[in-house]
């Protein structure tokens, strides 16, 4: 008897674990209607290392609106959460705030949990104007070069979870104005808006990195000298946490062009300032840099530092301003132009545009934001991949009839040009056979002009057209 017992019991013992093991059935029956268009939704936990990517645990619609996944786990209890691909794409809660784990505990066998999925972190469902293509990056983001943490914003061109394309980055300040009017504290730009109509119309999209400012803080962080009335100066070491800890972040976690002439850097005032000091420190890293209102005032260590600097690499650095911002504005924006032309930069490499009625305020940055970015990246947009080539020149520019070119290959093809006003808008495209082009039907101001040719490469000027 005794021995049927132990008989009994062994086989207990060797069939309790296959009963601790089973299937979970996960099943999530809404969406957020922030979820962009097409993504896929995984399951990331304790049960799988944690990985947002994992192509196994990507759940399945089984029907409309149904999201399922069976994991094969053993009994016990296990954190995890639901992302679209990557920890920047974590669910959230229906303000796009940070929500904990979840928990569940499994006691094995057949097992179904039915879930909701609130929101996504970075994307709110309510109250904020950002578009479903912006996401929040990290709400606290660590500066190790100032041992402090930041919210970092992420717009993604709308085909980003369709496609697997790889896009330039352009770097922003000051992010609570940049895509969100609930966030911000002067009206926002409507950066997120602005693209997402450009790359309607056939702009092949760029993603966009935001960093919010660190209220108290943005003095300091966005100066790279001192003022002897309002301080700051931690400038230098916000460049390197954007080159040497951010930058790499981003690279690693999105798929973008990571060379210099695919990265730039942008923002107003202060923003302005960082942007502009950023690009010419770092000319190995940033290809280009907009420089809106720049407050230049503030210490004219700038002007010093673009000087002893010089011309490193090919940049495009564009230069806007107001009339009515500052008595100074627009003749120190002027200063700096001549400072940069000084330093080896050529013409052909810089945009210097005012407007009579642009202000040191959001709405001017929002309007001007959609022309800046065309002509900072319009090249990089329609000609990526081709070859750009060396020794061509343009005389006169400025100009008035005749655009004459010099240095361009011998070649049995025909060569196409087509001329772009500063707000990137094709103002015409043909072909042309000799050394001159007609600009005498243009009017007074700046122009973008391309040539190129199938089999030689391709050529740029920035054309000032006067009467």
């Amino acid at each position: 008897m005794m021995l049927r017992h132990f008989r009994l019991f062994l086989n207990l013992l060797f069939l309790l674990p296959i009963s601790l093991w089973g299937q979970l059935l996960i099943e999530v029956s809404n969406l957020p209607s922030t979820t962009p268009p097409g993504s896929d939704i995984y399951i990331a936990g304790s049960f799988n290392d944690w990985s947002p990517d994992n192509t196994d645990y990507i759940l399945a619609e089984t029907s409309p609106g149904i999201y399922q996944i069976e994991l094969d786990i053993a009994a016990g209890t296990y954190e995890f959460k639901f992302t679209r691909g990557s920890w920047p794409t974590v669910e959230g809660t229906t303000s796009g705030a940070f929500r904990p784990n979840r928990q569940i505990t499994y006691s094995g066998g057949q097992q179904t949990a039915s879930l909701i999925i609130d929101g996504w972190e970075g994307l709110s469902s309510g109250g904020g104007t950002a578009a479903p293509n912006v996401e929040i990056l990290s709400n606290n983001f660590y500066i190790p070069q100032l041992n402090r943490n930041r919210r970092i914003w992420a717009y993604l061109p709308p085909d980003y979870y369709t496609s697997s394309r790889e896009y330039p980055v352009l770097y922003m300040h000051d992010a609570q104005n940049l895509f969100d009017q609930t966030t911000s504290f002067g009206g926002e730009w409507e950066v997120d808006e602005s693209l997402n109509e450009l790359f309607n119309q056939g702009d092949p999209g760029i993603i966009v990195i935001g960093i919010e400012n660190g209220g108290g803080e943005r003095i300091n962080e966005l100066t790279p000298w001192a003022n002897p009335t309002y301080g700051g100066g931690d400038g230098a070491a916000y460049v390197d946490f954007i080159v040497e800890t951010l930058k790499p972040y981003v690279d690693n976690n999105y798929r973008t062009k990571s060379d210099q002439p695919n990265t730039g850097i942008m923002g107003s005032s202060l923003g302005g300032l960082i942007s502009l000091y950023a690009c010419i420190r770092h000319q190995d890293i940033f290809g280009k840099a907009g420089v809106l209102s720049p407050s230049l005032w503030f210490t004219d260590d700038i002007y010093d530092f673009v000087s002893s600097t010089g011309k490193q690499a090919q940049l495009k650095i564009a230069l806007v301003a107001g009339e009515q911002e500052s008595s100074t504005m627009v003749a120190e924006l002027q200063a700096m132009y001549n400072t940069l032309l000084s330093a080896g930069f050529s013409s052909d490499e810089l945009l210097l545009t005012t407007h009579a009625d642009g202000e040191h305020s959001e709405w001017y940055w929002r309007r001007e934001f959609p022309g800046t970015y065309q002509w900072l990246f319009q090249i990089v947009s329609i000609l990526q991949g081709s070859l750009e080539l060396d020794g061509i020149s343009y005389w006169p520019n400025p100009g008035t009839d005749y655009l004459f070119i010099d240095g361009l290959p011998a070649t049995t093809s025909s060569w196409q040009m087509a001329i772009y006003n500063t707000a990137g808008q094709k103002i015409k495209e043909s072909s042309f056979s000799n050394t001159q082009i007609d600009v005498s039907f243009l009017s007074s101001g700046s122009y973008f002009i391309v040539i190129w040719n199938d089999n030689e490469g391709w050529s740029v000027v920035n054309f000032q057209k006067n009467r």
